[in-house]
């Protein structure tokens, strides 16, 4: 088990659980590494999530190829929660393991490391078969249910339906697992992916338990919109990681191929960037920052 002590992570969990059940949706950001986990707890926002493909990355590994292991994966994650001091939950990927009792292992280990929350994918990572059978896949999200159970606090299983990730736009079958994952007992439902508005009403109208959508990429909604939909869980996934990977590479072509340095008046000043990563004031255990504002959101259709 990381620093974080027994009773401080038993508070983080329940801020982190009683987040769902608040009257509008929050963001949980995307941190890949202590300085990122450390600037978003700055900027006021509830909680985190770990992201798969932005460690990856900062590994210098392609993502979706198996390449990261469970052990590398909780060590991020650990050090994620020891910067930011907020309630995270984790990118699990499909479990690390081919039986239930692998999964149930996964959820003890990631409560050991200081998580709160974490999600199990239903995608097999074999391009020929991307998505698992759903009775095995129910199978394993009941698991990590059950391993959550055993846990002295209140430790929230994501269960997320891959189809629309992995390249299979199935709106019928992806409701029809995830109604089974909530059957299963998964407290949080996520189909990453989801084309537009209507699909993500669709999902939300489907299921009585939170739904966790994933923003950054080409589907273009506020908060509050998604608010309004029925999203109660917002991440951003890999996208911020790649935003600044993005501009990264940018600067780095525009000096290898121009041979100019005109991207530096676009970099955050080195006494802001000392700013942001300087720790502030910790807050009482498991008291979680104030959560960002959505766009004022109030309830209201907009």
């Amino acid at each position: 088990m990381n620093r974080t002590t027994a009773a401080a992570r038993h508070a983080r969990a329940v801020a982190f659980r009683d987040l769902h059940a608040a009257d509008r949706p929050f963001v949980v950001p995307n941190p890949w590494d202590a300085g990122t986990a450390r600037i978003l707890a700055g900027l006021g926002f509830a909680a985190l999530a770990t992201t798969g493909a932005g460690l990856a990355h900062s590994l210098g590994r392609p993502d979706g190829t198996n390449q990261v292991s469970r052990a590398e994966l909780l060590a991020n994650a650990a050090v994620i929660v020891e910067a930011s001091g907020l309630p995270v939950t984790a990118d699990l990927e499909s479990g690390f393991g081919e039986r239930p009792e692998d999964i149930a292992e996964t959820i003890r280990l990631a409560a050991a490391a200081g998580l709160v929350g974490g999600s199990i994918e239903d995608s097999t990572g074999r391009d020929e078969d991307p998505v698992r059978p759903l009775d095995e896949a129910v199978e394993r999200v009941a698991a990590a249910v059950e391993a959550a159970k055993e846990l002295d606090f209140p430790f929230t299983v994501t269960a997320r339906a891959e189809n629309f990730f992995q390249g299979r736009p199935d709106l019928d079958d992806t409701i029809r697992r995830l109604q089974a994952y909530e059957a299963a007992g998964a407290h949080v439902l996520y189909a990453p992916a989801l084309p537009d508005a209507e699909a993500i009403r669709a999902v939300c109208s489907a299921v009585d338990r939170p739904v966790n959508v994933l923003m950054g990429g080409a589907l273009s909604l506020s908060v509050a919109e998604l608010g309004v939909l029925g999203v109660r869980r917002i991440s951003t996934g890999s996208a911020l990681s790649r935003a600044a990977l993005g501009a990264f590479t940018r600067a780095a072509r525009e000096i290898a191929e121009s041979g100019t340095f005109d991207f530096g008046a676009d970099a955050i000043p080195y006494a802001e960037a000392n700013a942001l990563l300087t720790p502030a004031a910790t807050p009482a255990p498991g008291a979680p920052h104030p959560a960002a504002p959505p766009s004022g959101f109030d309830g209201r259709e907009v």
